[in-house]
């Protein structure tokens, strides 16, 4: 049990600094703070991540992928909402619930589907010793992203008025719930495909292994329960010291800070082979975001003492509406379960492209770059769309167990 442990004890210490700041009140620069503070979120996203994966021996298939998902992105949750929270007496800091939630959106399909993707095509031609072109996903995914199609068509709601309302706010949160039982129905009952020090722990006798996952699990969340406003406070504070756009810090540096082991156990899985599952990770992570993340930041913002609506500006309206065409893209590609690298490539070019034309003006092409490679897409896909959308309805054969080689060579 020691071996399993020394991981999850070496990032238990590098979150020490930040809860002795927090529990002595000490306010030291805002970039110290941003750099003790940001640590124990990565720390303790890490040690997240590692129980959520062992936490899949002792849950069904289906429902596990669905929490693991949802645990890895927590700590982006809890810095969000403190922002969403505190805009409902403080105005100005709707802006930074707004730039974390698009920036971390973005993030995850620009970056993480597009990096995962690229690399379980290399890994499988070096394998096959043919070139690989295609990742393929086995067909009971398709219910993740019939998932996060409705809930992206509907989330073009909010850049069309302009607000994130309540009531949209609770039909997330519903459709998130029904997205769990459907999950936790799926039957998917294999064996969980466990790496590094998830797998260790995975394998402790039953009794060591609910101890320490549930050990990890409430010392992990009160560290970043700890963390979150402070490493929030401190991103704003750093940016005014440092001459850096708030927003742009808010909207990068935190994703970065808490999605970081998910995308590292998103990348083993598909340096193992297992770039299906990785991708399906990804996608449900995906759902997460644009359910249970935007849903709750009207919630929250009430909570705080906000109207109904949460507002948006002129800025956030196009963040959001980059972010919602970016994924219209995403699902458009994914239609035929089928995800080319050209499509890899063309997403991780547009992502890096949009930190070259920062202007509105430059946003909105980006958006429109989206929306017709999109629709280009989706008549190609046409055959899938209605299936598609219709699949987190039906009930579904439950994921097949991965074949040796899951990628289609050509």
């Amino acid at each position: 049990m020691f071996r399993a442990f020394r991981p999850v004890a070496l990032c238990l210490a590098l979150a020490i600094p930040a809860v002795v700041l927090r529990l002595t009140g000490l306010h030291p620069a805002p970039a110290i703070s941003l750099a003790v503070f940001g640590l124990g979120v990565v720390a303790a996203s890490f040690v997240l991540a590692w129980a959520a994966e062992a936490a899949e021996v002792d849950i069904s298939g289906g429902l596990a992928i669905a929490v693991l998902a949802l645990i890895a992105v927590l700590p982006e949750y809890a810095v969000d909402l403190y922002f969403a929270h505190t805009a409902g007496s403080n105005p100005e800091y709707v802006a930074y619930a707004a730039a974390n939630m698009t920036g971390s959106n973005r993030l995850l399909l620009g970056l993480g589907w597009s990096v995962v993707v690229l690399v379980s095509l290399f890994i499988a031609s070096k394998r096959s010793g043919r070139t690989v072109r295609a990742l393929v996903l086995d067909s009971g995914y398709r219910r993740e992203l019939g998932f996060l199609a409705i809930a992206a068509v509907v989330a073009f709601a909010i850049p069309i008025s302009g607000q994130i309302h309540l009531v949209l706010g609770i039909g997330l949160l519903a459709f998130f719930a029904f997205y769990l039982w459907r999950a936790a129905m799926s039957g998917d009952d294999d064996e969980p495909e466990l790496v590094g020090p998830a797998a260790r722990i995975g394998a402790l006798a039953t009794a060591q292994r609910r101890t320490l996952v549930i050990g990890m699990f409430i010392s992990a969340a009160a560290i970043i329960l700890a963390c979150a406003e402070p490493f929030a406070e401190s991103l704003v504070a750093s940016g005014r010291v440092l001459g850096v756009d708030e927003f742009l810090l808010v909207q990068w540096l935190a994703p970065l800070a808490s999605e970081t082991p998910e995308f590292l156990v998103a990348i083993l899985f598909a340096w193992r082979g297992k770039g299906a599952a990785a991708i399906g990770l990804l996608i449900s992570a995906k759902v997460n975001q644009w359910t249970l993340l935007v849903g709750s930041l009207p919630v929250a913002y009430g909570i705080g003492g906000g109207p109904a609506a949460l507002q948006l500006d002129s800025r956030q309206t196009e963040e959001f509406l980059l972010t919602a065409t970016q994924t219209l893209l995403g699902i458009a590609v994914l239609l035929a379960l089928r995800f080319p690298r050209w499509a890899a490539w063309t997403l991780l070019g547009l992502f890096a492209v949009q930190f070259a034309v920062p202007g509105q003006t430059g946003r909105y092409v980006l958006c429109g770059i989206y929306l017709v490679l999109a629709i280009g897409a989706f008549v190609h896909n046409r055959h899938h769309i209605i299936p598609t959308l219709l699949a987190p309805f039906r009930r579904e054969p439950a994921v097949a167990p991965a074949p040796a080689e899951q990628h289609q060579l050509v």
